[in-house]
């Protein structure tokens, strides 16, 4: 498969905040974020892989300044880097104070999807290469958060089979 640049998976989203978007600090819901950082983070590795994409990791959403109802968000997506079947995306977001101009990022996301054919079956992706500054930055970074991905995945699983899946209300079978 022949690498494909960067810029050919870049998505963007754009939107005002309103009323019923924002919390009791009138500010946008962290959870409406992010439901908006899945969505244009898919389309993303969905435009690289030209099959289905599924979610298989939120590696970090960071949340770095409050986005107001005088604010419209933008959020940009690329795929920064893959493996065979997987795709590191990152989403930088954008808030836009409509009144001044004024624009800060916002918030900053790594998702990682995995591509799968009509079937369910993982599938191969193309490798990507970065041509700008900010590309070779989070592509040439990549291999670090990807084994940071790793590590934490084998704990999650360690974890989960500590946890118990019974119900509180359920009475234990001994």
């Amino acid at each position: 498969m022949q690498p494909i640049p960067i810029r050919t998976t870049r998505s963007y989203k754009m939107a005002r905040v309103f009323p019923t978007d924002v919390n009791s600090y009138q500010t946008l819901f962290g959870g409406k974020l992010m439901a908006y950082i899945d969505d244009i983070a898919s389309i993303a590795a969905a435009k690289l892989s030209r099959a289905n994409t599924i979610t298989a990791s939120t590696d970090s959403v960071d949340f770095l300044y409050p986005i107001y109802m005088t604010d419209s968000v933008t959020l940009e997506s690329f795929v920064t880097w893959t493996g065979r079947s997987s795709m590191e995306t990152f989403v930088k977001v954008i808030r836009e104070d409509l009144k001044s101009g004024e624009r800060q990022i916002a918030a900053t996301a790594f998702l990682t999807f995995v591509a799968l054919d009509d079937l369910g079956r993982k599938i191969e992706v193309p490798a990507v290469y970065p041509e700008t500054e900010e590309e070779h930055k989070l592509h040439d970074s990549a291999p670090t958060r990807a084994q940071m991905r790793k590590q934490r995945r084998e704990a999650s699983r360690t974890l989960a089979e500590f946890l118990t899946s019974r119900y509180p209300w359920e009475p234990e079978i001994e």
